[in-house]
């Protein structure tokens, strides 16, 4: 009797199958990036107001007005969006938005961004 030899290997299904899902998950991975990258740079803006605790609501909306001028991927939030409190004589500047991200056809992803400075 002869021993069989043991093949290795993918077949052509699945290799079409790894490469739909890894294609896939590649293309939504570039369409969500630089919306979590706007996240961060709103979030390092607020961040930043916060810390050199502006006298009103008003001179910290310029504030982030004039980065928004600044930083062109900033797209989602307005000014006039932030939610800004003192809480113990220190600034809280806050914020929320959705994002939708086309995919394909008729889906899109919902993404639910909300941030406060720290």
């Amino acid at each position: 009797m002869r021993a069989r030899k043991i093949q290795r290997g993918i077949s052509l299904l699945g290799l079409l199958f790894w490469g739909v899902i890894i294609g896939g998950g590649t293309v939504i991975l570039l369409r969500v990036v630089p919306t979590v990258m706007e996240y961060y740079t709103i979030q390092k803006a607020i961040d930043k107001i916060a810390r050199d605790n502006p006298p009103t609501v008003a001179s910290a909306r310029d504030s982030f007005q004039r980065t928004k001028d600044i930083e062109y991927s900033i797209v989602s939030v307005e000014a006039k969006d932030l939610i800004i409190t003192k809480v113990d004589d220190k600034v809280k500047v806050s914020f929320a938005y959705d994002k939708e991200v086309p995919l394909f056809g008729p889906a899109f992803l919902l993404i639910k961004y909300k941030g406060e400075s720290h």
